[in-house]
């Protein structure tokens, strides 16, 4: 008998990195929000409609019945970058949006992604209420967070985020996928393009700019500043700003705009950094394609992990690493 499939809904859903992961494991979507007008729209040429509403106006009434609630709240209140102002940070409230749905709707599970920074925001006591707020939402659910590195999922980007899963008190603990041999060894020279535009290429006058101010930066012990990669090592974390594409610039062929060749990835690039195929269609403008990509989760690693819960879900068992690490091999996914 054919197993009928978990239903997610996929809330803060961004450009579709989410919604991707979990469809690939096995998982389907039958809601989806943003408020971004411009993620919306690579949204809609990827993968169909998306609710544009305010999350606040939606009424949990108003959902689909579903298994699991998906999201990679704002993380802005929570990250090393900006203000920093956590839950105070209207931002932030949103975060009470997934409590209040929860309460109403009491899924099996959700899945809740954000910056790393959110353990230890405010002395580790941000992230104490929100655990507190999760365990005691619905009928109450087990908590399980972790803090995993994309690069050690296929993707060749240093990029440490803390995921959060949460079960209902009757199911079984969750163990987080970790890193194996097989998920590893990608580099950046893998993920570029062989013909770029020479738009890309920085003008010399700017990339001196850019080495004063890091020599500026590193008379003051500051590490900020711009970064060439090496191309057999991973990049650098890949930001919505132009400081974070200036920390992973390329030494390519020389043009006449740059002799040295030095250049910043493009929307491509940086899609192929965060897990999504060449056929993901970017219908928005450069500028947008950098911020959509910076603020996107990294595929592969949602789908690692939505294996995991899919067997948890359809099983009710423990389920080791080695018995749920999900990778693609001539193009089918198996388990190992």
């Amino acid at each position: 008998m054919k197993t009928k499939k978990l239903k997610v809904i996929d809330l803060f859903a961004g450009i579709g990195g989410m919604r991707m992961g979990f469809e690939q494991a096995g998982f389907d979507i039958v809601y989806s929000n943003d408020i971004d007008k411009y993620a919306c729209q690579t949204y809609r040429a990827n993968f169909g409609e998306i609710d544009e509403r305010d999350i606040k106006q939606v009424l949990p009434e108003e959902l689909p019945d579903f298994d699991v609630l998906a999201g990679g709240f704002p993380c802005q209140p929570f990250s090393m970058i900006g203000k920093r102002d956590g839950l105070d940070d209207p931002r932030g409230h949103l975060f009470y949006e997934v409590v209040r749905i929860l309460n109403t709707k009491k899924p099996k599970a959700f899945f809740l992604e954000n910056v790393k920074h959110l353990l230890k925001h405010n002395g580790g006591e941000t992230y104490s209420l929100i655990k507190a707020k999760l365990e005691n939402s619905g009928d109450g659910y087990i908590i399980t967070e972790k803090v995993l590195d994309s690069k050690d999922f296929g993707v060749p980007q240093h990029r440490e985020r803390i995921y959060i899963v949460g079960l209902q008190k009757s199911s079984q603990e969750f163990i987080f996928p970790g890193n194996t041999d097989v998920l590893t060894g990608k580099k950046v020279r893998d993920i570029l393009e062989k013909k770029v535009d020479e738009k890309y290429y920085l003008s010399e006058t700017y990339y001196r700019g850019l080495l004063k101010h890091k020599k500026r930066h590193f008379s003051k012990g500051s590490g900020f500043g711009c970064t060439v990669l090496n191309l057999d090592e991973v990049s650098n974390t890949i930001v919505s700003g132009n400081m974070g594409r200036e920390r992973n610039l390329i030494k390519d062929v020389p043009v006449k705009k740059n002799r040295w060749g030095i250049r910043k990835l493009t929307e491509r690039e940086c899609a192929r950094l965060q897990g999504f195929p060449d056929d993901f269609i970017i219908p928005v403008s450069t500028t947008q394609a950098y911020k959509q990509f910076g603020n996107a989760v990294s595929v592969p690693v949602i789908e690692e992990i939505a294996g995991v819960l899919k067997q948890v879900l359809t099983a009710g068992e423990n389920i080791s690493l080695y018995q749920t690490s999900y990778i693609k091999e001539n193009s089918t996914i198996v388990s190992l």
